[in-house]
């Protein structure tokens, strides 16, 4: 059968057609996309226009956010919200800071609500 230029499918064959080829280049890429989506980011607010009082009372990063897309090894895209929405979403990664939860273990007054004091009672 070889002789008359056919080739039988072996069984190999049929289990290799259905993987994917991906090529090395992409593989790593998707790694590299599949870490950053996996962290939550916070942004530098060093270049935004500030409209609600004074720039030295705002927090530094405002966040966290979502990664949506890598564009290249110098801009990150990523998905605003609240104020923030109608900025336009890609940003210099030099701007992008990983969001560590830890904030609250350093200043534990930062996030807490505001302490009910009781009413006195008056004297009898």
């Amino acid at each position: 059968m070889l002789e008359k230029c056919w080739n039988p499918r072996l069984p190999y064959d049929t289990l290799k057609m259905d993987l994917v080829d991906i090529h090395p280049t992409a593989s790593s890429f998707k790694l590299m996309l599949d870490k950053a989506r996996h962290h939550a980011n916070r942004l530098s607010t060093s270049n935004f226009n500030n409209k609600k009082g004074p720039k030295k009372l705002k927090y530094s990063f405002a966040g966290p956010f979502m990664i949506n897309a890598l564009h290249g090894p110098n801009a990150v895209q990523l998905e605003l919200t609240g104020e923030l929405m109608n900025k336009h979403p890609t940003f210099p990664a030099i701007l992008i800071k990983p969001y560590s939860s830890s904030d609250t273990e350093l200043f534990p007054l930062i996030n807490k609500p505001p302490l009910e004091i009781p009413p006195l009672e008056e004297g009898e």
